[in-house]
C-alpha cells in the first residue's frame, strides 16, 4: 500500500485557509512562548503556598488573530490584553493555558509528539516533571513543594528565590 503525503502546495493551501501546521507552532512558541511554574504565598493552601503551572504565548495587538487560532487549536485556554503604558504603540495580549488538566491532556502531549528545537525544550521538560509530581500530589508535602522550588529554579535562563 501506497503512503500519499500532501504536496507543499496542498499544506500551504491549508495554511493559507487558517489551519495551523504542528511544526508552524512549533517554532512560533520557540520563538514567542513560554513555560513558567510560579509559587505563590496561598494561606488557604495546606502549606500556605500554591503552584501555578501555566503555558503562555505573547504577541502585540497587530496578531492577536495568531493567538486566536492557538487557542482554536488547541480548543483550551484563555487569551488576556496587557494594556501597555510603557513607549510601545500596542497592547499586548497573552494566550495562556492555566487548567493542569488541559496542560496534561492537551499542551503537554502536543509537545512530546512535535518537540520544541530550542534552548526552550529544556524548560518543557522541567515543565512536565513538575506537572507530573503535581498530579500525584507531591506539591501539597514539603518534601514535594521544595523539590517544585528547586525545579522551577531551573526554568527560563533564570533563577529564582521562591
Amino acid at each position: 500500500m501506497d503512503v500519499v503525503l500532501p504536496s507543499d502546495n496542498q499544506i500551504r493551501a491549508d495554511n493559507q485557509q487558517g489551519r495551523l501546521d504542528p511544526w508552524w507552532i512549533v517554532g512560533f512558541v520557540d520563538g514567542e512562548g513560554c513555560y513558567s511554574i510560579s509559587i505563590f504565598k496561598n494561606v488557604t493552601s495546606k502549606l500556605g503556598f500554591q503552584v501555578f503551572p501555566e503555558f503562555v504565548v505573547t504577541q502585540g495587538a497587530k496578531s492577536l488573530n495568531v493567538l486566536e487560532k492557538l487557542q482554536s487549536y488547541f480548543d483550551c485556554g484563555t487569551i488576556y490584553e496587557n494594556r501597555r503604558t510603557d513607549n510601545h504603540r500596542e497592547n499586548l495580549h497573552r494566550y495562556c493555558v492555566r487548567s493542569l488538566s488541559d496542560i496534561q491532556n492537551k499542551i503537554i502531549p502536543f509537545f512530546e509528539q512535535y518537540s520544541l528545537q530550542s534552548a526552550k525544550h529544556q524548560d518543557f521538560l522541567v515543565f512536565c516533571e513538575v506537572v507530573k509530581a503535581m498530579s500525584k500530589g507531591e506539591h501539597l508535602t514539603e518534601v514535594g513543594l521544595q523539590s517544585i522550588r528547586d525545579l522551577a529554579s531551573t526554568m527560563n535562563r533564570r533563577k529564582r528565590r521562591i
